[in-house]
């Protein structure tokens, strides 16, 4: 990999694992309805003239169903549901929990016969239940199952949005669906977001919210195009497995959460599980995953 190759995948690998931080932070103050409208807005509004200048919102447009599919699967519900859990949840766990999309992508790939689940992937999805298991039988209480339950909904979402990119939207330029299905999410979460908009706002909220959209949304998209584009999609789906190390580091040395001894034992287990879930297959037929639209056939994340 080339200079400017590594300096994309560290900077990508910092950009994407600190939303969960970010989101922690303004859920504090700032209801997640909020949280969510404030960073697709911001989002679109960073990327909606760099996909009319390559005139790419109408071949987007034109597959509007399934565009409106992704748009619901890999942003309206996950970045809301994500925003609910961490006013339960610490941000390390989240982006934890978010890393088994992989395993997820590759259940649904299997089940819907995209995938055969041969035995490699089978033991990875065994160690990569194990870890979560860990992680929340050690460090979850049961008060807190629900918030688990809507990061595995929104992991869910994440594994699904790239499949349909992938099987329905293929021939669309990437930016265009992007753009399309951030300018889908912010309508969506307007009139919600209008009854709950906060009548004051602390500082560290409204940061938080401008990161996630310049940095997080508009700027990290930008930054995983150049990537694929520098190193090739399949380099570049390494980068799913730096993010919850960045949101567990950032978790520990910002918010003071406590790296817990579920987090020391599940961690490596997730990772670990998730490689083993996601090797091989060929370029053409293994099935997408993980956290944020991109070119097809690649694995994604946010």
């Amino acid at each position: 990999m080339s200079t400017r190759g590594w300096t994309l995948f560290a900077v990508l690998g910092l950009v994407w694992g600190i939303p969960y931080l970010l989101i922690r932070v303004a859920v504090g103050d700032v209801d997640p309805l909020v949280v969510a409208f404030g960073r697709t807005v911001i989002g679109a509004g960073l990327l909606l003239p760099l996909a009319l200048r390559r005139r790419a919102l109408r071949p987007a447009l034109r597959a509007w169903p399934w565009l409106l599919a992704f748009a619901g699967a890999e942003i309206v519900g996950p970045w809301l549901l994500l925003g609910h859990a961490e006013t339960q949840l610490t941000s390390a766990t989240t982006g934890l929990l978010v890393a088994i999309t992989p395993l997820l992508a590759i259940v649904i790939a299997a089940g819907v016969g995209i995938e055969r689940l041969r035995r490699e992937r089978a033991w990875g999805l065994i160690i990569g239940l194990a870890g979560v298991l860990a992680l929340v039988g050690w460090d979850i209480d049961l008060s807190n199952l629900p918030a688990v339950g809507a990061v595995v909904l929104a992991a869910l979402g994440y594994a699904i949005g790239p499949m349909i990119i992938s099987r329905k939207l293929a021939g669309v330029p990437p930016i265009g669906v992007i753009t399309a299905a951030l300018i889908i999410a912010s309508l969506v979460y307007a009139p919600g977001a209008a009854i709950v908009w906060p009548d004051a706002w602390t500082v560290e909220s409204g940061v938080s919210i401008v990161l996630l959209g310049v940095i997080c949304t508009g700027l990290a998209f930008v930054l995983f195009f150049s990537l694929i584009a520098e190193t090739g999609p399949a380099r570049a789906t390494v980068i799913t497995y730096i993010n919850p190390a960045v949101a567990i580091a950032l978790g520990a040395a910002i918010l003071h959460e406590p790296i817990s001894p579920g987090m020391l034992l599940g961690f490596p287990l997730v990772i670990a599980g998730s490689v083993l879930a996601t090797r091989g297959g060929t370029r053409e037929n293994r099935a997408p995953s993980v956290n944020a639209p991109a070119l097809p056939q690649t694995e994604v994340v946010r």
